[in-house]
């Protein structure tokens, strides 16, 4: 029989028949591996309840004892990274190697939690006021939960609990429907470190699961990442209902080339960027701004090098490439490259026909590479998270800048170049969110936050970092005065004036 991969509510796998449930693929043969239980009013009204009552406690829990559970958590999750990798290759597709690398930068925000007693450390001052101190701190939320998506169902998640648990806060993981395993896998890990039951749960869901935590009165926020339109209407409805909300939503990242940049350097870094994850990231470049005339030279650079991306299965060590999460976006991404050739760019490489791929079943795209691209087209305008890297060709630097700049999304762009005055002109002008200089993929380190610009994202809140643990807190400020009988300004009797500082 088909496995069906449950809940995890009160520290333990939800055990009742589910009423609907979803297919789980695998995306190299295409069949059907399991399913997916989708919770309905019953589990997200538990997994809520849960969450609630164990906030209780957890709140109170010093943060020293925090601080062990969340090393335990890091040692084990360094202990079974390869266990947790293999359940995200079994059900998204990317290779091993990828998926190891994505627990790798998950496990990073772990370890920024980890010094939490340093980062929710809040400020005195003495004597504002005559026998009066001023001091602050900040309090955890109480429920709060992520929404994230398919193509991290590991480092996503990572970006949000490690930092709202340390903080005193119990969390809700509503993980995609597409790839569920890895989110039972971590839960099965916060048991073992001593994670007390209810701090963290996993909702499987679709639709009705998401709009069940947004309108949920005992939920006070909600965390997002996925495309721009979802991303909006989380915003919306999860704000409507008095959440607070960060929605990351989807990117259109471009790479600019100038003249004096390194050939071959930047056209490994498009490759890489471009086609890494078969394109299923959200800072993967998707489109190569060539200034003149440096346009020849790239193109059959990145034409060469994409033509030579072995593209086959999973866990096949030789290849660098899987396939794409499901059949649907398979062929959605395909759609995107037809309409490309019918609009009248240039497809150089075709990576419709998969020479490597063993089992033709399965969902599986190469290397697509375009030129004479320009902003109009739609494989320009639209997100089309898949391995299809657009060429556009400008006269200058200005122009280049331009087109970034003009671009409605707003999550990463970068600059190859071996002139600094250009750098740093760039990272001051351009107008996105996270910057790379030769660095194709900007993914900060953990102790920075993570968040674009524009309809990259929706609130004003990054993820991870110091934004993190500002979002997942609110602050207090206690002003404190003990009477002194003696002291100057003591009258002893009542004064019905404002006060004043003095």
């Amino acid at each position: 029989m088909t496995r069906t991969i449950s809940h995890w509510i009160d520290g333990k796998i939800w055990d009742a028949r589910p009423d609907r449930t979803n297919d789980i693929f695998d995306p190299c043969s295409g069949e059907v591996a399991a399913q997916v239980a989708l919770a309905g009013r019953a589990e997200i009204d538990a997994a809520v309840a849960g969450a609630k009552t164990a906030f209780d406690e957890w709140k109170e829990v010093s943060l020293s004892r925090r601080v062990k559970v969340l090393f335990a958590f890091r040692e084990l999750l360094d202990e079974r990274a390869e266990e947790l990798a293999r359940s995200i290759s079994t059900e998204h597709g990317k290779v091993l190697s990828d998926a190891i690398g994505e627990v790798a930068r998950g496990q990073e925000v772990v370890e920024f939690a980890c010094g939490i007693p340093h980062l929710l450390k809040g400020g005195y001052s003495e004597s504002v006021s005559t026998g009066t101190d001023v001091h602050s701190i900040r309090q955890p939320l109480g429920v709060v939960a992520g929404i994230t998506p398919f193509n991290f169902p590991a480092m996503v998640p990572m970006w949000m609990f490690p930092i709202a648990i340390a903080c005193g806060n119990t969390f809700i993981l509503k993980p995609s429907e597409r790839d569920p395993s890895a989110s039972l896998v971590i839960a099965e890990l916060w048991a073992e470190a001593g994670l007390p039951e209810g701090v963290f749960t996993v909702l499987q869901g679709d639709k009705q699961a998401v709009d069940g935590l947004l309108a949920h009165p005992d939920v006070r926020a909600v965390s997002f990442v996925g495309s721009t339109p979802i991303a909006r209407y989380v915003y919306e409805t999860a704000a409507a209902n008095g959440k607070r909300v960060q929605a990351l939503g989807g990117a259109k990242n471009h790479m600019i080339v100038l003249p004096d940049a390194d050939i071959d350097a930047a056209a490994d870094a498009a490759v890489s960027a471009g086609y890494g994850s078969s394109g299923e990231r959200c800072m993967a470049i998707s489109v190569v701004v060539a200034v003149d005339p440096v346009g020849d030279a790239l193109v059959d650079a990145i034409a060469q090098r994409s033509r030579a991306v072995r593209t086959g299965p999973t866990f096949d060590e030789a290849s660098e490439m899987g396939p794409l999460i499901t059949a649907v976006h398979r062929d959605k991404v395909v759609g995107f490259v037809e309409s490309g050739i019918a609009e009248g760019a240039e497809l150089v490489v075709d990576g419709r026909e998969v020479p490597n791929a063993v089992d033709s079943s399965g969902f599986f795209l190469g290397p697509c590479l375009f030129d004479g691209v320009t902003p109009e087209m739609s494989i320009y305008r639209e997100e089309i998270f898949g391995p299809v890297l657009s060429v556009i060709r400008v006269a200058n630097y200005e122009e280049a800048v331009r087109l970034v700049s003009d671009n409605p999304y707003g999550n990463g762009v970068a600059l190859f170049t071996r002139d600094g005055g250009a750098a740093r002109r760039f990272e001051r002008e351009v107008d996105a969110g996270m910057v790379g200089i030769n660095v194709p993929i900007p993914v900060p380190m953990a102790y920075y936050s993570f968040g674009g610009w524009k309809q990259s994202l929706f609130g004003d809140t990054h993820v991870h970092g110091p934004e993190g643990v500002h979002f997942y807190t609110r602050g207090k400020v206690v002003t404190s005065r003990w009477a002194d009988p003696g002291a100057v300004g003591d009258t002893g009797r009542p004064d019905l004036g404002f006060p004043t500082n003095a």
